[in-house]
């Protein structure tokens, strides 16, 4: 089977095989015409019309296509845009579309990359909803199609504009180093939701519903037989599709540290978590998870879900010679009068921005290289939660240091025919 052999139909797959390998593609559509012409409106189709994906389904003519593999989502979708959208339930009938400049990705996480892969083969602009990915061998695949393809590509994640005036604070180097930064309920507001979307065990059979089309729903998953709980929103508790309510929510408070400590090049070299036993297919309570660098910077993790509070009324990020809290304030207070000297950081532009300039480093959402590595700490979190103990993690190469078990984790197998482009 080729590489790209279960992500399309026979029409996609001659249309993927002319696309240029390092040609940087600009929709036509944006091409002519002034601010107000029709050909200068940046089209969507929305693939995944459930709880997140309602919230990118626009009026059209700016949505143009929806997609769900639920006929009940679906007519939703199709209700709100209005116009002459039109419904698919297999979304890479969407992709052979010429009239689509973007495609927005709110599925389940285990569909983001997959899906945002072939939108870019395609040559459509990738919007995801997070987490980037499912899995790490998944944001090595993604890095290298996006950069491949040219194609601009975020993840929709809040949070980076905080993060702003932080970097600025951390490249300015008043801190000292190395640094320590602290997430826990206490500066991360929404929480993790670790408790809220943990799986259940042992789940009894239950007819699937009729509107659903849960073999297109399980995609690149295993098949396990069908329970609502495994579905629609409760989904994120069970480790085939994500990784409980860190998968959930982490990326939004992860990346904007990433980019603060100035780690959007960067992945850790060890993880350490404490936690319970984990079930094998249910996503469990967790208590901390601590992510080391090779320059001894450290960002511990806490669900305050389990187990004992250790970081309570920690700063957001500290340094030998400071503080820094998630309001802003600088500790101590003369140090805001020295930051002053330096430069601010590069300007933060939107999505709409990225796709008109086709440039997307300093977005107010990441682009794939810094998106793929704060999802990567997602997943290494998860995989030593999995495992119950500590991990060595190569930046490089993206695998775990002579650990098959854990490098299994990594780079599940995914379930026929789908298939993750070869590099």
């Amino acid at each position: 089977m080729s590489a790209h052999a279960g992500l399309s139909r026979r029409q996609f797959l001659g249309r993927a095989a002319v696309a240029g390998a390092a040609v940087q593609i600009l929709p036509s559509r944006l091409v002519f015409g002034g601010p107000d012409a029709p050909s200068n409106v940046i089209t969507r189709a929305v693939i995944g019309t459930g709880g997140m994906g309602m919230g990118h389904v626009t009026a059209y003519p700016q949505t143009l296509a929806v997609c769900d593999v639920d006929k009940a989502h679906l007519a939703n979708a199709m209700k709100k845009a209005g116009g002459e959208v039109k419904g698919y339930s297999d979304w890479r009938e969407v992709l052979e579309r010429d009239d689509i400049d973007t495609v927005h990705v709110p599925t389940p996480p285990h569909w983001h990359a997959l899906i945002s892969m072939a939108a870019a083969q395609a040559g459509k602009d990738v919007y995801s909803e997070k987490p980037a990915t499912h899995t790490i061998a998944e944001s090595r695949a993604l890095v290298r199609t996006i950069g491949r393809y040219g194609t601009v590509y975020q993840v929709n994640t809040w949070g980076r504009q905080i993060g702003h005036w932080a970097r600025k604070v951390v490249a300015s180097g008043i801190l000292g180093a190395p640094l320590k930064a602290y997430l826990n309920p206490s500066n991360c507001p929404t929480g993790f939701k670790i408790r809220q979307w943990s799986g259940k065990p042992n789940l009894e059979v239950q007819p699937i519903p009729p509107e659903l089309d849960y073999g297109m729903w399980l995609g690149p998953a295993p098949v396990k037989p069908y329970h609502p709980h495994r579905v629609h929103g409760s989904f994120r508790g069970y480790w085939d599709y994500d990784e409980g309510g860190f998968g959930d929510m982490g990326q939004h408070h992860i990346d904007p540290v990433q980019y603060a400590l100035g780690k959007d090049d960067a992945l850790p070299v060890r993880v350490e978590s404490v936690a319970p036993p984990q079930h094998p297919d249910a996503c469990g309570l967790w208590q901390t998870v601590l992510l080391t660098y090779a320059d001894g910077t450290s960002l511990t993790i806490e669900s305050w879900e389990w187990g004992e509070k250790t970081t309570e009324g920690r700063a957001w990020i500290e340094g030998p010679n400071g503080k820094l809290w998630r309001d802003g304030r600088l500790e101590p207070a003369s140090l805001a009068e020295e930051l002053k000297r330096y430069p601010d950081p590069p300007e933060l532009q939107s999505w709409e921005q990225a796709v008109r300039t086709r440039q997307d480093s300093h977005g107010f959402k990441p682009n794939v290289h810094q998106a793929t590595r704060s999802a990567d700490l997602l997943h290494l979190a998860a995989i030593s939660i999995r495992l119950g103990r500590g991990l060595e993690f190569d930046p490089d190469r993206r695998e775990f240091v002579g650990d098959d078990e854990a490098n299994r984790l990594a780079a599940p197998p995914l379930r026929a025919p789908w298939v993750l482009p070869e590099a």
